[in-house]
């Protein structure tokens, strides 16, 4: 008898053995269908050959560096300017070190860290003492005013990976930091520095070139650079009134993103919390207010916070309230969703223990109730104001204004990448206070002590 008992256990154990199995296999079988499926739906093998590292490089250089545009016009060889990163505004007054005008020969050369020159001529361009190559290359312009790679004329496919000749131009990129590209009516070099210039103080600021620690030296000194304004005040001025980084503009939109996370989120958590009491069946026994509540829930969080911000952009337009109302409509569901399952899963001996003292229903569900689930109400309210933080960015580049719309302006330039890291770079910075505080306030409302 107990041999064939354990017989049965053991068949049971294998039938829901197999039955695993099974379920495993086909599990796999579908995933294995759903990824073919993807990758012949997205072409993903082609995917790889759209793959452009060289614009990627040039992404990632823009990021953390800056260039310097030199341009020469064959019409008129010996008039040669220098720009930062190409403005029309932004012209040098004086040549940098390393560019040398030599007038006996009517030459002027651009020097590069790695000892490279490219030297402009009247009638060509040479490219000189480059590091691993092995002879000088001689840019000219032919008789129909095509520019051309002397030697290589017809031989084009001889040519170096980095240098590419076309019938209207010849482009040279020994290396990242140095660009050389001939046209039939220009010749510009573009020469590659690290690092943001001119980030505190912009091209025409009388405080050009000084850094952080000398701009606070400055303020402390009583000599006055502007007789007409304090130290302190010019240099505040100057940098926030910096024409290439816009920091007043810049960071007033940061104000602004934090605004709009802040007062949504405060707005999603004060009107919340009163909707999850009424929607909680141990608080509301009327079932249709609870069905009620429960789908206004399911609505504003089921509709994106993106497709809100669409909504109100069209009834507000641009601004502050767009960017609020779409992240209190948003959060206000999640948040009373989640609030009236944590009073629902309260203990009920709390608010038994209220009520025996012959406490109203208030005085009930405020002793008996909130502090059960305070700790996760303001946990969760403080988790998505710094999520909130994130998205406001997403919904301010939709139109509702704040760092976002500058960020994407900046983007959508393709020329000013280190604009984009600038901003990235606040918004993770803003992110990280957001989450400490968040931190510390939450222990200090709860009442936890900090470990030392």
């Amino acid at each position: 008898m107990e041999q064939v008992l354990n017989q049965n256990v053991i068949d049971a154990v294998d039938l829901k053995h197999k039955k695993h199995i099974r379920i495993l296999i086909i599990t796999g079988f579908m995933f294995m269908v759903y990824l073919i499926g993807s990758i012949i739906h997205f072409d993903l093998p082609n995917l790889a050959k759209k793959w452009n590292k060289d614009r990627a490089s040039m992404f990632m250089l823009d990021i953390y560096a800056h260039k310097d545009h030199i341009k020469m016009n064959w019409k008129d060889p010996q008039k040669i300017d220098v720009r930062f990163e190409g403005g029309h505004r932004h012209v040098y007054k004086d040549d940098p070190t390393w560019l040398i005008r030599n007038k006996n020969n009517q030459s002027t050369i651009v020097n590069f860290d790695n000892g490279g020159q490219f030297v402009f001529f009247p009638n060509r361009v040479e490219m000189r003492n480059f590091p691993n190559i092995n002879e000088p290359f001689i840019f000219k312009l032919n008789k129909n005013g095509k520019p051309y790679v002397d030697g290589y004329v017809g031989k084009e496919s001889m040519l170096p990976s980095w240098m590419r000749a076309t019938e209207n131009k010849v482009e040279v990129r020994p290396s990242l930091y140095e660009r050389l590209q001939v046209y039939g009516s220009k010749v510009e070099v573009h020469r590659y520095e690290l690092g943001w210039k001119y980030f505190w103080f912009d091209f025409d600021s009388p405080l050009v070139g000084k850094g952080f620690l000398d701009a606070i030296s400055l303020m402390f000194n009583e000599d006055r650079v502007d007789p007409k304004i304090s130290n302190f005040n010019l240099v505040v001025n100057e940098f926030l009134e910096n024409e290439i980084w816009h920091h007043n503009t810049v960071l007033f939109a940061m104000v602004e993103t934090l605004l709009m996370a802040i007062l949504g989120t405060l707005i999603a958590s004060m009107v919340g919390l009163p909707l999850a009491f009424l929607a909680a069946y141990n608080v509301t026994p009327l079932s249709s207010i609870r069905f009620f509540l429960r789908r206004l829930f399911d609505m504003l969080r089921g509709i994106d916070m993106l497709i809100w911000s669409l909504i109100f952009l069209r009834a507000f337009g641009p601004g502050l309230f767009t960017g609020i109302f779409a992240i209190a409509f948003t959060d206000t569901g999640t948040l009373g969703k989640l609030m009236s399952e944590a009073i629902e899963n309260t203990d009920k001996k709390d608010k038994e223990g209220i009520q025996s003292t012959g406490a109203n229903k208030v005085l009930q569900h405020r002793f008996g109730i909130i502090p059960q689930i305070l700790p996760i109400f303001i946990s969760q309210s403080l988790y998505y104001l710094e999520s909130n933080t994130r998205a406001a960015v997403i919904i301010g580049a939709m139109g509702a204004g704040g760092i976002g719309l500058h960020f994407l302006g900046a983007l959508m330039t393709g020329n000013d990448f280190e604009n984009v890291a600038y901003m990235a770079i606040l918004v993770l910075v803003a992110v990280m206070c957001i989450d400490t505080m968040s931190a510390k306030l939450r222990r200090l409302l709860i009442g936890i002590e900090d470990k030392k």
